[in-house]
């Protein structure tokens, strides 16, 4: 039996870091349905996978084509409606973690699978959060909504591959505790 290949699917690299990691609870933005969501933030120089995700983005944008035209005579160009794959150098100045790099932001109604690198489900909420790196199994499609003519790009499962540095400047209990020193400013 053949595996059938989805075009506009991508699983991304190992090196890919989460950040606005909202996989636990699904949040309202905006007044909008709420969903889950997480930027992906993958380094320039994993060429592999941003040539898949170009390709999808490729192939979500041929295969929606009628959705992207609209009552329009013609599909406009690519390069000129909404493309989920963003560069941080240039969006996100003076952000360390998007230095390099670049994001796109994955949200889904539903819940994402979040497995460890063994594929056994990760139930401890502590051990996702802002910074991790892993994995993220993703899917490209053509959205035109109020005038808002794109690519957009689904989440569907996630794959924690290793721990890094927290982002969001909040440090851990552990981190804060772990001395003896005792930061008594009556003292």
């Amino acid at each position: 039996m053949s595996k059938v290949q989805n075009p506009t699917k991508v699983i991304t690299g190992v090196n890919t870091r989460w950040s606005y990691a909202n996989v636990w609870d699904a949040k309202s933005i905006n007044g909008g349905a709420p969903k889950y969501s997480v930027s992906l933030i993958i380094p320039k120089s994993d060429t592999v996978t941003i040539n898949k995700i170009k390709a999808a983005i490729q192939a979500a944008y041929e295969e929606g084509e009628s959705k992207l035209k609209g009552s329009a005579k013609v599909c406009p160009a690519l390069d000129v409606i909404k493309n989920p794959l963003r560069d941080g150098d240039k969006e996100r100045p003076g952000d360390e973690a998007y230095a390099n790099s670049y994001f796109i932001n994955a949200n889904s109604a539903t819940a994402p699978g979040i497995v460890d690198a063994d594929c056994q489900p990760i139930l401890d909420r502590s051990e996702v959060y802002s910074g991790v790196y892993g994995r993220a199994s993703i899917n490209l499609y053509a959205f035109n909504s109020n005038g808002n003519r794109g690519i957009a790009c689904g989440l569907n499962n996630l794959q924690k591959m290793r721990d890094g540095e927290p982002l969001g400047g909040k440090s851990s209990a552990e981190s804060d505790f772990a001395t003896d020193d005792d930061d008594d400013f009556l003292s």
